[in-house]
């Protein structure tokens, strides 16, 4: 053998032995590359409701107006910060948005890669990783638009992390930052209580496990991370009232919406719970199926019986996140998602310890890592038309229906063609992402209606506030919505919102477009005078009015 196949040689043996320490961060690196090429491609969907109205408020921030101000609604201001955060250094467009989704779903999957390798081992954390990543581009949660709870399950799981590191390697001082961690989830969706929850209980069960007892120990450990769980929480309550929006801030999320998750009977969401579950898992049955093992590992592996606290309550916990509400909306369920690919992992890596030493040992490596790869693929190939080859468009037609999400870019445009930067335009309907696009203010703080047709004492009150709030600020268009979605009228809702429309944009509009969505033929536009010979066809339109000289 010459030198030259010497030489080779060495270099790849170097190579395989490089390889073999860093196999599973290499595979992590092709896991999120290969990921984020998919969501590359889905960039340009257009913005959903809520994250129009994230967007809206984040704009709003950006130009130093507090959340609260001129966007009633309840959810959490730390979302619109997360948005103000990713409009300022991506770009105040859709299109920055979900590449700022892609950046923070990366940093989720190397945390879990990083929980899973913790907890268990490094084949456990890569099997999590590849789990959660693909899981979390499904269609069914509605995975590649910018919802909340991505930016709660973030923070949440690095504050898990955190948390059983400290307890490990008896470093208290890193509880203070596990609880702000999810005291940071909290502030962006009030779901991420129950990690909150989670970990408290978790920290707790692992001190009082302690023999013997300390409990001036437990005391002090409980109480550095109750203390960083409490600080984000009450940083966002001081910053509101010194900008004096703490009034409107409580009402909102805490008043009002004790009123929202007190609305659906129990009945009601468990029939909900299980259509969304069987949509939700059937691109992905065998991921879910391995969860399920996964979930009885401590049952029969020694080692998965050794974390059987953290395998029995984080996923329960999990679960406890998308209830709230009883609502169990398709995106909520991205809250369970870290969970799920856990207890993948939790199952490949048990299943291998299973096959008996006497076989070779890359056996007992091969076979799980098929398994999963089986069923990674399996999900990838059920949902491939979503992944590969639908427009953004239709991606967001065929996730939403008729909702007049594709149609809001072109409306924005003829807005923000039309009118000054410093004219107001008004959205009758629940349509926020029109405000961001366009650039315009909202001439009133109900971004959305749906309070508005809700059955409590606030709905006339609300609509009063929102009809007096338009007269007030005279804006320039009027977009009136009329789609179901967006309203989402009952029975027992209060009209008053819709007899004033009537008088009022006849009285002091002109109507200068309409947007008809017709299923089977995409939208269609008319605008100026064409707008006013043309009758709707379809059940969902949209019309927008000019304000008379």
């Amino acid at each position: 053998m010459d030198d030259t196949d010497g030489n080779a040689m060495t270099l790849n043996n170097k190579l395989l032995n490089w390889y073999s320490r860093h196999w599973a961060w290499v595979t992590l690196l092709i896991i999120v590359f290969l990921v984020a090429a998919i969501r590359i491609r889905l960039l340009h969907v257009p913005l959903e409701r809520d994250e129009g109205e994230y967007a809206y408020a984040g704009q709003l921030i950006l130009q130093g107006i507090p959340p609260y101000a001129k966007v009633y609604n309840m959810k959490m201001p730390g979302i619109y910060a997360a948005y103000a955060v990713i409009l300022a250094f991506f770009g105040q467009t859709h299109v920055a948005i979900h590449f700022g989704l892609l950046v923070v779903n990366a940093m989720t999957t190397v945390l879990l890669f990083l929980l899973g390798k913790k907890l268990f081992d490094t084949a456990t954390g890569v099997v999590t990783a590849a789990s959660f990543a693909v899981l979390s581009l499904s269609q069914s949660v509605q995975g590649v638009f910018a919802n909340a709870e991505h930016f709660v399950i973030l923070p949440a799981i690095g504050g898990i992390l955190l948390l059983v590191h400290a307890i490990e390697s008896d470093r208290p001082k890193l509880l203070l930052w596990s609880g702000m961690l999810l005291g940071v989830a909290f502030v962006m969706k009030q779901h991420g209580a129950a990690f909150i929850a989670f970990g408290g209980l978790y920290l707790l069960s692992r001190e009082l496990g302690r023999r013997p007892v300390g409990w001036k120990r437990c005391l002090r450990r409980c109480g550095l991370f109750s203390l960083g769980v409490a600080v984000p929480f009450g940083v966002t309550c001081l910053t509101l009232l010194l900008v004096g929006v703490f009034d409107k801030f409580w009402f909102w999320t805490f008043d009002y919406a004790s009123e929202y998750v007190s609305s659906v009977p129990l009945a009601t969401g468990l029939r909900m719970l299980r259509r969304r579950v069987l949509s939700m898992s059937g691109s992905s049955i065998p991921l879910w199926a391995l969860a399920a093992v996964g979930l009885t590992a401590p049952v029969w592996d020694k080692s998965a019986r050794a974390r059987s606290l953290f395998i029995l309550t984080f996923p329960a916990f999990s679960f406890l996140s998308v209830c709230p509400g009883f609502y169990f909306r398709p995106h909520y369920f991205i809250l369970l998602l870290p969970a799920i690919a856990l207890l993948v992992g939790i199952s490949a890596t048990s299943i291998g310890r299973l096959i008996p030493d006497r076989h070779p040992l890359n056996a007992r490596n091969a076979i799980p890592i098929l398994l999963v790869l089986i069923a990674v693929l399996y999900s990838v190939f059920k949902q491939r038309a979503f992944l590969f080859q639908m427009s953004p468009y239709m991606a967001s037609r065929t996730t939403y229906g008729a909702n007049p999400f594709p149609e809001s870019l072109e409306i924005a445009k003829y807005i923000r063609q039309h009118s000054s930067q410093n004219d107001t335009i008004a959205v009758i309907g629940s349509e926020p992402q029109i405000y961001f696009y366009s650039g315009r203010h909202s001439a009133t703080g109900y971004i959305y209606t749906y309070a508005l047709m809700e059955n409590h004492d606030y709905a006339l009150k609300m609509q009063q506030e929102m009809i007096d709030e338009i007269e007030a600020a005279r804006p320039s268009f009027l977009v009136y919505v009329r789609v179901r979605t967006s309203w989402l009228v009952r029975p027992e809702s209060k009209l008053l919102i819709f007899e004033w429309f009537k008088e009022h944009s006849e009285k002091n509009y002109e109507l200068v477009g309409i947007v008809d969505i017709l299923p089977s033929q995409g939208a269609s536009y008319y605008w100026d005078e064409e707008a006013a010979k043309y009758s709707p066809r379809s059940t969902s339109w949209l019309s927008i009015f000019r304000r008379r000289e």
